[in-house]
C-alpha cells in the first residue's frame, strides 16, 4: 500500500508540475547568470534552463554563493537576471547584499533563493528591490514560473527599452552607428538586442551585418494581424550570440506608403521579447516616422558638422520637445568630424543653439569605416583597439543605461534601495 501511495503521490507531483509549466508562456531573450551553494539548487537551475520555455535565455550556472557573485561582478558586467542561493542567517545577508548592490547594476532583476522562511526577511528583502525570495528546496518548474512572473507579466511594463538612431541628414552614418552600437550592447553585457532596419527600400543593416534573410520586417509591416511573439522571433536573423535583426527588404518591387502606426505593433512586441531594441530610423518626415520618434524611450540624432545638419538638428530638437514634453532632449552624435579642407561648425558651436552637449565627436576615419562595411563586420571586430570602437563602446555604456563598475563605501539594506529593481 505505500508503495502504491508513493506512486500516486509521485504521480500527482508531476502532474503538478506540468500543469503549472503548461500555464507559463517562453521567456524573453534575456540573460540569467546563478550563483549557487548546493547541487541541488544548481542542478534545478539547470533542468529549468533546458525547458523549451527558456529556450531563448541564456543561462549560465556557477558555485560560490553571494561572495563569488560579489567578486565577480567587481569587474564585469550584470546580466538581466541574477538567481543567489544563500544559506546565510537573515541579517547576515541583508549586509551581504549590501555590498552585492555596489557591484549590480539598477536594471539587473535579482532573485534570492535561501534556507529561511522567514517574513521579517521576506519583507526586507521587497522592500529594498529584491524580485522574489523562494525558500529551498525549490522545484525547476518552480524557478521557471519565478522567471515568468518578472519577465512575462501582461500587465507589466515592457521587458525592453527602445532606442531610436536617426540621421539630421541622409549619409550621415546614423545607421552605422546605430548597428555598431547594438553590436556593442550585445557583446559588453551580454544582453539580447534586436535591432529593426525601419528602411524598408534602401536599408543597410542586412548588408552591414553580412546577412540575407529570407523574411524581414516587411513580412510584419504587411500583415499586421500575425504580429505576436512567436510570428516575430521567425522573422528574426541571428547576426551574432545575441544579436538579432529585423531586415529590411531593401529592395523597390513595391512603394512603401505606410500609415502612421505601421510599425507600432512590431516594435511592442519586440519590446517583450528582448531587454534592448534598435530602431534605424531612416531620414525623412512621415507619419509612421514621426509615431516612431515620439514613442521611443530614448532618441539619438547623429549629424555632421556642416550648417544644414545644423538646422535639421534644431528642428528634429525643437519638435521633439513639442511632441515628447515630459521627456528629456534627443541625445546628439557628432559624426565625419575634421574632413581634410572641409569647412567646419566647430562642435561646441554646434551644440550652443541646441542646448545639447554631444555624447561624442567622431573622427572622419574612411579607412576603419570602409574596411568594416566592405566585409560586413563591426568596427569593434575590424579594429578592437581603435580609439573609435573604444568610443563605440562607451555610448553602448551610456545609451544602455549600463556604467562601469566602480564600488562605493556603502554597505546594508539602505544601499539596495535605488540599485536593485524590484
Amino acid at each position: 500500500m505505500s508503495s502504491l501511495a508513493l506512486e500516486t503521490d509521485e504521480e500527482r507531483w508531476n502532474a503538478d508540475q506540468d500543469g503549472l509549466l503548461q500555464m507559463l508562456r517562453p521567456i524573453p531573450r534575456i540573460s540569467i547568470q546563478a550563483f549557487c551553494e548546493t547541487d541541488a539548487v544548481a542542478g534545478a537551475i539547470r533542468r529549468a534552463g533546458e525547458d523549451r520555455r527558456m529556450a531563448k535565455t541564456h543561462l549560465k550556472v556557477q558555485m560560490g554563493g553571494l561572495p563569488a557573485a560579489i567578486e565577480h561582478y567587481r569587474t564585469a558586467a550584470t546580466p538581466n537576471l541574477v538567481l543567489l542561493e544563500t544559506r546565510m542567517e537573515p541579517r547576515e545577508l541583508t549586509a551581504q547584499l549590501g555590498s552585492f548592490a555596489e557591484v549590480c547594476d539598477p536594471s539587473t532583476k535579482v532573485v534570492v533563493i535561501g534556507n529561511h522562511n522567514d517574513v521579517w526577511l521576506y519583507r526586507e528583502l521587497v522592500r529594498a528591490g529584491i524580485s522574489e525570495y523562494m525558500v529551498a528546496p525549490v522545484l525547476m518548474a518552480d524557478i521557471v514560473a519565478v522567471i515568468a512572473n518578472i519577465f512575462v507579466d501582461p500587465g507589466a511594463e515592457p521587458l525592453g527599452r527602445s532606442i531610436a538612431f536617426v540621421g539630421a541628414k541622409g549619409g550621415v552614418g546614423s545607421s552605422t552607428l546605430a548597428h555598431n552600437i547594438a553590436w556593442s550592447m550585445s557583446s559588453l553585457f551580454e544582453s539580447e538586442v534586436v535591432v529593426a532596419d525601419l528602411d524598408l527600400p534602401f536599408g543597410t543593416a542586412n548588408i552591414n551585418f553580412d546577412q540575407d534573410p529570407a523574411q524581414g520586417i516587411a513580412e510584419a509591416v504587411f500583415a499586421p494581424e500575425r504580429v505576436d511573439e512567436v510570428y516575430l522571433d521567425r522573422l528574426l536573423a541571428q547576426c551574432a550570440e545575441r544579436l538579432s535583426l529585423l531586415a529590411a527588404p531593401s529592395t523597390l518591387d513595391r512603394v512603401y506608403d505606410l500609415d502612421g502606426e505601421a510599425f507600432s505593433q512590431i516594435i511592442d512586441t519586440a519590446q517583450r521579447t528582448a531587454p534592448m531594441v534598435v530602431l534605424d530610423v531612416p531620414h525623412l518626415w512621415t507619419g509612421w516616422a514621426r509615431t516612431t520618434l515620439m514613442r521611443a524611450d530614448d532618441i539619438v540624432i547623429t549629424a555632421t558638422p556642416e550648417l544644414a545638419n545644423l538646422r535639421n538638428t534644431k528642428n528634429l530638437v525643437d519638435m521633439l520637445k513639442m511632441l515628447r514634453p515630459n521627456d528629456g532632449p534627443p541625445k546628439l552624435i557628432i559624426n565625419q568630424a575634421n574632413v581634410p579642407k572641409r569647412p567646419e561648425i566647430k562642435p561646441e558651436d554646434f551644440s550652443e543653439p541646441l542646448g545639447i552637449t554631444p555624447l561624442a565627436v567622431i573622427p572622419f576615419e574612411p579607412q576603419l569605416f570602409g574596411t568594416a562595411a566592405n566585409n560586413g563586420r563591426m568596427l569593434g571586430e575590424t579594429d578592437r583597439n581603435h580609439t573609435i570602437a573604444k568610443t563605440i563602446d562607451e555610448l553602448a555604456h551610456v545609451l544602455s543605461g549600463r556604467r562601469e563598475v566602480t564600488p562605493k563605501k556603502r554597505s546594508g539594506l539602505a544601499a539596495l534601495l535605488g540599485r536593485l529593481k524590484k
